[in-house]
């Protein structure tokens, strides 16, 4: 049986982002245009390579909408917006944490680690939050190097940087 999924498209001031919900309006996936082939990778390992359809539609479920806010100003509008993954249990508690890091604040990667109670799994939490398919919905921008350093980020240091100072976080 194939997940039927709804795709659109916006600009951002920093470059367009890929939206695409579920038929309950629940968001799957979120990605920037130029990871484009990365983000197609992602859902054919979640949900099967050609067992989802991405049909073209408009502010599906109001989410591209919500991440115009975002973009606007409005950064607690993405706290509760109803999302979906298909990860392992691992992943997915490691995604439920990333969803309860505060509006404008960072955490390291070993408090990410710690927070899902396992503070030796430092590695495989960096791992899960890099698969993490929901980009700045699920705020993965917002782990960072213990030293407080910018670490990696699916979409670029520089988009991450500027996630980061959308938000209120300052970095040097």
């Amino acid at each position: 049986m194939a997940n039927d999924f709804f795709i659109d498209r916006m600009a951002t001031p920093i470059g367009e982002l890929i939206v695409i919900a579920d038929g309950d309006g629940k968001l799957r996936t979120v990605d920037w245009t130029d990871h484009e082939a990365r983000m197609k990778h992602l859902l054919d390992r979640y949900y099967g390579k050609g067992r989802y359809t991405l049909t073209p539609r408009r502010d599906p479920g109001g989410l591209t909408s919500a991440m115009r806010r975002y973009f606007k100003g409005e950064i607690g509008v993405l706290k509760d917006l109803a999302v979906a993954t298909a990860g392992t249990p691992f992943q997915e508690s490691v995604w439920k944490a990333l969803r309860r890091i505060k509006d404008g604040s960072t955490i390291s990667y070993a408090e990410l680690a710690r927070r899902i109670g396992k503070p030796k799994a430092v590695r495989a939490a960096g791992l899960a939050n890099g698969q993490n398919p929901i980009s700045i919905v699920v705020p993965c921008h917002r782990v960072i190097g213990s030293d407080g350093s910018l670490t990696g980020y699916g979409g670029g240091l520089e988009r991450k940087q500027w996630l980061l100072a959308h938000e209120g976080v300052r970095h040097e």
